[in-house]
């Protein structure tokens, strides 16, 4: 894994992690309080994420012009 990292391509690809990724990990738990899952139960916990992730996407869209 080390080597296939630290290739070009391997490399030019974990960039794009940070630009695609990561911030939608870091807007869930810093700003939303996503810590941990409030409900217990495998099919109760992937609605409760579709969930947040819908929110996280009707606020991109209404951030970047798309409600105007």
């Amino acid at each position: 894994m080390k080597r296939k990292l630290d290739s070009a391509g391997g490399r030019a690809r974990y960039g794009r992690r940070f630009a695609v990724v990561e911030p939608v990990f870091g807007n869930l738990r810093h700003n939303k309080g996503l810590d941990r899952f409030t409900l217990r139960g495998r099919k109760k916990v992937e609605a409760q994420w579709k969930l947040f992730c819908l929110v996280h996407n009707i606020e991109k869209l209404a951030h970047h012009g798309y409600a105007q």
